[in-house]
Parts: structure tokens; sequence; C-alpha cells
């Protein structure tokens, strides 16, 4: 389990404390600097690759400034005792005077930008409270835009790889975006992580098999859909006990995967599959598609796709003959206000993340949920339009984590960051607390704390109460 700054500091100073006593008696006097130095690649032998990340970044700033204690490292250990990574994806050098390069990728303009706005402000509000890394500052650059398609994603990436600088992104909001960009991410070295990404097809199984788009560098603090659609499966048979549903989506590697992982686990309480089916992005008649799923009577229909054809899926369906009685449900794609705006969307059940995060505290930057989410309200102006920013902020906090943990200060003063490391330390990252909760990596990338809730939405004009209206809540055993 990864230490908390505080106590790495603490045992830093008693550590200090012993050596310099044994220094003391020592007729071969030593400098501070090879103390501090000794004491670091003491740590990063011994303790594994978190403790040996938490130990430079904090030895080194509070012993000497970053210069000093660089030289301390590069002196004593060669510089590449204390940090993660064997440089087999290249390094990055930061000269004195720059900053350390990530990068977000999120939707911020078009029909889904309620995504990815939340989104990138809990990346900036992370980077802010997270401070600098062995004495440099930290820059997301400006929010690039993901589009919340496949071609954004890809452009996007293309433009983050041609900049060696970049050291990881975060995002991107969806998922047909990630699938595109992350060979690229991948190949050139780099991680991302998502906050909102959900399709399993970019992870695994959960069985122990990497899924079709899953790459390495690729991680995610948002959850994977086999819990969300077995969540949501579990609620409308064992609560509501109905035993027939159909399932809509729109070709998209979420709302795709999402709709199979309900279907499936539906099937496997002992359900009836009454269609499964899909629209085009775009389409904005419904009737003939929810004719074709009327055929069938189910009790339930499934649609866990985004607006505006979530919309109008929820206007048309009671004016289809079939449909007039039969229980509406989405997804997170639509658990956002321009949605729950919508009339239409009143009487509806919708699963998405967990967001009761209520005193969760991020370890990295020491800010609890209460306190970061008054911070957004007051920065945007408005509550979070989608659930995802916690979980934004706790993926930048991890990234900049892994960043301080792969890095050392040379004897010229630059800062030299190994790729790999950032690497090695998100894939051996257990027991961090973030705001979401308790993160864990699993081998594919899928750190999630995995707990979905399902919300009763009774009145669209109070959409905050909708939110909170939890009918159900899931989390894996």
């Amino acid at each position: 389990m990864k230490l908390s700054r505080k106590l790495l500091m603490l045992l830093a100073v008693l550590l200090s404390f012993s050596l310099i006593a044994a220094a003391c008696g020592d007729d071969d006097d030593t400098s501070a600097g090879d103390d501090a130095g000794d004491d670091a690649g003491d740590d990063g032998g011994d303790d594994g690759g978190d403790d040996a990340g938490d130990d430079a970044g904090d030895d080194m700033a509070e012993d000497d400034g970053t210069a000093d204690g660089g030289d301390d490292m590069a002196e004593d250990d060669g510089g590449d005792m204390d940090h993660l990574g064997d440089g087999s994806l290249g390094t990055v050098t930061v000269e004195p005077g720059s900053e350390v390069q990530i990068r977000s990728l999120n939707a911020i303009t078009g029909d889904v930008a309620f995504l990815g706005i939340p989104n990138q402000a809990g990346i900036e509000l992370a980077v802010s409270h997270y401070g600098d890394i062995h004495g440099f500052g930290v820059t997301s650059g400006e929010g690039l835009d993901d589009l919340c398609s496949a071609e954004g994603g890809q452009a996007a990436a293309q433009q983050i790889v041609a900049d060696e600088q970049v050291v990881g992104v975060i995002g991107t909001s969806c998922s047909g975006a990630a699938a595109s960009a992350a060979p690229l991410i991948s190949d050139a070295g780099l991680v991302m992580i998502s906050g909102s990404n959900t399709s399993p097809s970019l992870t695994s199984d959960l069985q122990g098999n990497a899924n079709e788009s899953y790459r390495p560098g690729y991680y995610r603090t948002a959850h994977n859909d086999l819990f969300q659609g077995a969540a949501m499966a579990d609620f409308v048979y064992n609560v509501l006990e109905l035993t027939t549903a159909a399932a809509i989506h729109d070709g998209d590697p979420y709302t795709q995967g999402l709709s199979q992982a309900f279907m499936d686990a539906f099937v496997a309480l002992g359900g009836e599959n009454a269609g499964f089916t899909s629209v085009a992005k775009g389409d904005t008649d419904m009737v003939p598609v929810l004719t074709e799923v009327a055929g069938n009577s189910p009790q339930a229909l499934f649609f866990p796709i985004f607006p505006p054809e979530g919309n109008f899926i929820a206007a048309q369906a009671p004016g289809v003959s079939g449909l007039e009685n039969t229980q509406l449900l989405a997804a997170d794609g639509l658990l956002v206000d321009n949605f729950m705006e919508d009339p239409a969307s009143e009487g509806m059940y919708m699963s998405g993340p967990d967001v009761r995060f209520g005193e969760n505290v991020n370890e990295s930057t020491g800010e609890n949920a209460a306190d970061v989410l008054a911070e957004y309200n007051s920065v945007v102006g408005e509550p979070p339009s989608a659930a995802f920013w916690g979980h934004s902020y706790d993926a930048t906090a991890m990234l900049l984590d892994a960043v301080s943990a792969a890095s050392y200060v040379d004897a010229d003063g630059n800062l030299i960051i190994d790729r790999a490391g950032i690497r090695e330390y998100l894939n051996g990252l257990t027991g961090y607390s973030g705001l979401i909760g308790t993160i864990n990596c699993d081998d594919f990338g899928d750190c999630g704390s995995q707990k979905i809730t399902i919300v009763h939405h009774e009145d669209s004009s109070d959409i905050e109460a909708g939110k909170a209206n939890v009918a159900f809540e899931f989390a894996p055993a």
C-alpha cells in the first residue's frame, strides 16, 4: 500500500536524525547532501517503487531545493537509483526554468461538451493543487478536444505525440475517442489515464484477458462497464422484478459495450432478451427502431447512449404502441444536465458512478472531495454537468505522482523523466486514496473504485434531486 506524504516526511525526518547521529561519530565526515542521497537510495532499493518515488520527491524538496537535491542524488547514486524506470521507453529532459508537460484530452465542444468540460476543470484543479515536481512547475497546456469521436481522438493524439516533451495524457472523455487515440499514445511510450472511459473493450474482460482495444500505457479511474451492466441487470431483474428487456445502442464502443454487458448479465440472471438493436448518431426519428423493439413487448428498455439521440428516444417511446408501459432506463451518458432537464426523462432510472464522495481525501494533494467540489462550483460557476470530475482529478494526481516517482534532477539541474518509470508506477498502484475512494490498478489499466449507483429521476425541474435519489447501489465483492 502506498504511504501518505505526511508519513513519508515523518519517516524521512527520523531517518535523517539517525544518519546525522551516525555521522557525528564518524571520522570521515560527509556532507548533508550525501546524507540525503544515501537516504533516498536506501529507501528506493528496499521499499519498492511507490516509496522510492515519494522519497525522491520529498527529500529533494525538503533538503536542499531542486538543483542541490539533484546534485546530491547524481553524485551519490549516479542519478539512477532514486527513480523508477529502466529507460526503455526513452527519457524527457526538462531544463531549468521549464515546466513538466502533460496534456488533457476531452470533449470540450459539441453535443457532448457537457461530459468533457467537468473533466477538464477537474484536471486543472488537480494540477493547481499538486504544485511542483522536484522544484519544476507543471502545465497541462491548452485543453485538447477529442470531439467524442474516433476522428477527434486520433487527430488530437497525433498532435500530442508530435511534442516530445509531453509525458502523459489525461483523457479521453469518450471511449470511442480513446480507441483511436490509445494506439498512438501507447506506441509513443506515453501513458493515458481517462476519468470517464468505461467501455470494456479498452481494458479486459475482468477474467484476465485483454480486450481488443487495450494498449499498454492505458489506464482509467472510471469504472469498467461490465460492472455497470451487471448493476443495471441486477436492479431490473431482482428489484423491479421485470423479466423481459430490450437494449438500443448507437454503435459507439461505449454504448454498444454497455448494452451488451447489460443484456448478457440480464439473461444470465434468467431474464429474456426482447431485442438488441441500434440507432445511428444523428438520427432524430426513432419511431422505426422503437416499433421494431415494441414487437416483443419488452417490460424494460435500456438505451445507454448520449444526447441528443437519447432525448429523441425518451420522447418518442411512450407514443409507440407496445411501449406505453415499458420502463425506460439509461446510463451515465444521459445522467447529465441537458437530458435530465428534459421532461421526457422523468420517471427514468439511470445508472452511473457512485459520486457520494463525502469527505474522501486525495492523498497526493491533501484535498477532500467536498472542498474540491466547492472550488469547482466557484471557478466554473455551476455544479458539474456530468459525473466524472472527481475521477479526472484523481487521474491527474496519479499521473503527477508517477512523474515524480520516475524522475530526478541531474548534475546540471535538469529534470530527467523516465517514461518507462511512469508506467511502472501506475502498473503497481494499489491502495491509493482518491476523491472517488480507494484506487487499485489491475494488469489492464482498470483502476476505478467500480462503485455504481442507479438513481430514480422524477422531476426535470430539480435535476440535483434526481442525481441524489439513489434507488440501488452496487460494489464488486
